[in-house]
C-alpha cells in the first residue's frame, strides 16, 4: 500500500506559493485565517505564507495535535510566536537568507538619498524651482547597525563599500560585534543609526526618548527591523523638536499604517510600506526555499534556518 503523504497546511496570501514540485509528495491544504484553528490538528507541516497574519499566534493554543514543523516566509517570527508554540516540540524555521542583500541595498539607498538631499530635489523639480545646495559626503561618515544577524551584517558590508565606518551591535559582545552596553556610546557618535534587530522582549521599543536624545542632531535613523523596535511617539517628538535630522521607517507598530497616523506628514520622515526586502521575484525565491526545506524534512535530514524559540531568531550570529 502506498503510504499517505504528509499533510502540508498553507496559511494563504495572494498570490499563493508555487508548490508544484511537491505534487504527490505532500497533501497540500490551503486555508485562510478563519479556518486555521480547525485545520491545525490535521497538519504535519504548516507553511505561514501570509507572514503579516497573527492567526497562528491566536489559533495555536487550541486543542488537538499540532504540526511538527512550522515555516514562516519571513525573517521575523514575532507574528506567530506564542507561549504554547514556544514550549512545544514543534520546529520553527524562517526565510533567513532571502532578504539580506535587498534590505542592505534599500538602506544604502536611503542613506545616499538623505545625504544628497534627493527628496527635496524632487520636490523642487515638481515646483519648477532652481535652488542650488551643498550636500553631505557619505564616505567618512559613521554608522551604527543594531542587529548582528545576516541582514545587519549585509547592511554593514554594503555601507562599508560606500566608505562608511560601521559598528555592528548584537545581543552579546564578540569579535567584530559590540554588545548592548556599547549601544548608547556608538549611536551618540553615529551619522546613521540603522535598526535591523529581531523583535523580542529585550528589543521592544529599544529606540525610545532616551535613545533618540542620545543621538546627534545631524543623525539619520532607519528602521528596517520590526515596527515594535521603535517608540513611535518618541520618534515624533524627536523629529518635531529636531533632536535628529531625519528618519526612514519601513516597518511600523500597526501595518498598514493608519491614514490618520501623524507619521505620514512628519517633517524629515520617509515612510515606505514594509517593502525594503521585496525585490522582483522574491515570492518565487521564498517558494523555492520552502520546497528545498520540505525535501530535507521529508528525507529525515536536519532542517536549516531553525529558530531558537526562546530567543525569537536563528542563533549562531
Amino acid at each position: 500500500m502506498t503510504p499517505t503523504p504528509p499533510t502540508l497546511l498553507v496559511l494563504d496570501a495572494d498570490p499563493p506559493p508555487r508548490l508544484g514540485r511537491l505534487t504527490g509528495r505532500a497533501r497540500i491544504v490551503h486555508t485562510d485565517a478563519g479556518r486555521l484553528a480547525e485545520r491545525l490538528p490535521g497538519a504535519d507541516v504548516l507553511l505561514v505564507w501570509d507572514f503579516t497574519s497573527h492567526a497562528v499566534r491566536e489559533a495555536w493554543p487550541g486543542d488537538g495535535p499540532r504540526p511538527r514543523w512550522v515555516h514562516t516566509a519571513s525573517a521575523g517570527v514575532d507574528h506567530l510566536m506564542c507561549p504554547e508554540l514556544a514550549a512545544s516540540d514543534t520546529v520553527v524555521t524562517n526565510a533567513r537568507g532571502i532578504f539580506d542583500q535587498p534590505i542592505a541595498e534599500y538602506v544604502a539607498a536611503l542613506v545616499l538619498a538623505a545625504a544628497k538631499d534627493l527628496p527635496r530635489t524632487l520636490e523642487y523639480q515638481r515646483e519648477r524651482t532652481w535652488r542650488h545646495r551643498e550636500t553631505r559626503r557619505v564616505a567618512g561618515t559613521r554608522a551604527c547597525v543594531v542587529g548582528s544577524g545576516p541582514i545587519g551584517r549585509a547592511i554593514a558590508r554594503t555601507l562599508k563599500a560606500l566608505g562608511v565606518t560601521t559598528a555592528l551591535v548584537g545581543r552579546v559582545s564578540r569579535t567584530g560585534v559590540h554588545g548592548p552596553d556599547d549601544l548608547d556610546r556608538l549611536i551618540s557618535r553615529a551619522d546613521w543609526v540603522i535598526a535591523a534587530a529581531p523583535l523580542t522582549d529585550r528589543t521592544y521599543r529599544m529606540f525610545d526618548t532616551h535613545r533618540f536624545g542620545v543621538m546627534q542632531p545631524s543623525a539619520f535613523f532607519v528602521n528596517v527591523g520590526r515596527g515594535g523596535l521603535v517608540d513611535e511617539e518618541a520618534l515624533v517628538r524627536a523629529l518635531t523638536r529636531r533632536w535628529i535630522a531625519g528618519a526612514a521607517l519601513d516597518v511600523f507598530a500597526a501595518e498598514p499604517l493608519p491614514g490618520d497616523s501623524p507619521l505620514w506628514e512628519l517633517p524629515g520622515l520617509v515612510v515606505s510600506p514594509h517593502m525594503s526586502g521585496d525585490t522582483v521575484g522574491w515570492r518565487d525565491e521564498l517558494g523555492v526555499q520552502f520546497v528545498e526545506l520540505y525535501e530535507r524534512w521529508a528525507a529525515g535530514r536536519s532542517l536549516l534556518n531553525v529558530v531558537d524559540k526562546s530567543r525569537g531568531y536563528v542563533p549562531g550570529h
